[in-house]
């Protein structure tokens, strides 16, 4: 039984970690976010009576803030997720995600090697830190390569910038320090609790309501679909079982086009939903082309055969198994939408 520390328990993966935490082990979870306007604590509803859940309001750019909890809880791994995460946002106002994923990260690291060193031997031992990243801090890909641990990075967008800064400060307290880390780079998430700003989300809400479904240029990006529930399994089996300076690359064997996977959408909710909204005779036509995001990537692929490997994971849902669960949840679940926008974000377009 371990104490572990979450930052950015409150968003998307970070509360799929958490719930999978609390219902699959015995570890005890201290959640500490910030709680922007994508931090939830209602996606962890169903643990938050949890003896061994605790919830914290905390910025990961508070040194003394993290000092006095680190030294409090006694942590034994500390699995850090918090950041600014959407590419769109960080093109409209990149200052934020410099100051969160890259001093925030600082931080956490500074606020997490002190403590380490005051640790008993044992316990030194045994801590690890946890890097959670992006495989967008690789940059574009051909038409056949794949992003393994060893590709150079070439982020593309501020975000995508801020996190490889972030993934080279983790690796350098390392390497000076000797810092136990670890690090996982994963393609897109995707599934239950997603703020409706991303993709996925945002065409399944806008689908419903008869609104537009816009699609940059002609939709052609891929992306691999990782779905959030997988990819929680994979985190837990990486700080567990992974190797002290490693990176792993965790992907979901699933490249889609992203104009496909629009239309996935589009075929299941005639499926499911087939009483439509507005007089349309198919979601499909819904689709509304849209001029392209600026230095948009076209292609993202994980290569994930060292975690399959070493660490015996591998995702267990497909895409279609996936996208299935993931829009009847939007279906089932329209009030948890429609709270989670407090009214500063619409679903409008961002990052011209």
């Amino acid at each position: 039984m371990q104490k572990i520390i979450i930052t950015g328990g409150a968003g998307f993966i970070g509360s799929a970690l958490i719930r999978y935490l609390i219902n699959e082990t015995n570890h005890h979870v201290l959640n500490l976010d910030k709680l922007t306007y994508a931090g939830n604590l209602e996606s962890l509803a169903s643990v938050s009576s949890s003896d061994r859940y605790s919830f914290i309001q905390l910025d990961i750019c508070d040194q003394q803030g993290l000092d006095k909890v680190l030294n409090e809880y006694q942590p034994d791994l500390i699995m850090h997720l918090a950041a600014e995460s959407h590419v769109d946002r960080s093109i409209d106002g990149p200052a934020e995600f410099i100051q969160t994923n890259i001093v925030g990260t600082f931080t956490l690291l500074s606020a997490a090697r002190q403590y380490w060193e005051g640790l008993p031997v044992t316990k030194k031992d045994a801590f690890r830190f946890h890097h959670i990243s992006t495989d967008e801090v690789y940059g574009d890909l051909n038409e056949t390569d794949l992003f393994t641990e060893e590709t150079p990075y070439a982020p593309s967008s501020p975000y995508s910038a801020s996190k490889a800064s972030s993934d080279h400060l983790v690796r350098a307290w390392h390497r000076t320090y000797g810092l136990p880390v670890i690090l996982t780079n994963c393609s897109n998430n995707y599934g239950p609790y997603h703020f409706p700003e991303k993709l996925i989300p945002l065409v399944i809400l806008n689908a419903l309501e008869g609104k537009p479904l816009p699609v940059y240029g002609n939709g052609q990006q891929i992306r691999d679909w990782l779905y959030v529930e997988d990819h929680a399994r994979a985190l837990f089996k990486v700080v567990s079982e992974g190797k002290v300076g490693e990176t792993y690359n965790i992907g979901g064997f699933n490249e889609k086009a992203n104009i496909d996977v629009v239309y996935a959408i589009c075929d299941l909710l005639e499926e499911l939903v087939p009483d439509k909204p507005r007089k349309i005779e198919s979601y499909r036509d819904l689709v509304t082309f849209v001029k392209d995001r600026p230095g948009h990537d076209v292609r993202y692929a994980i290569d994930a055969r060292k975690i399959e490997k070493e660490l015996n994971w591998r995702p267990i849902e497909s895409f279609d198994s996936g996208i299935r669960k993931t829009v009847q949840w939007y279906i089932d679940n329209k009030d948890w939408c429609i709270r989670v926008q407090d009214g500063s974000y619409q679903r409008e377009r961002l990052g011209h």
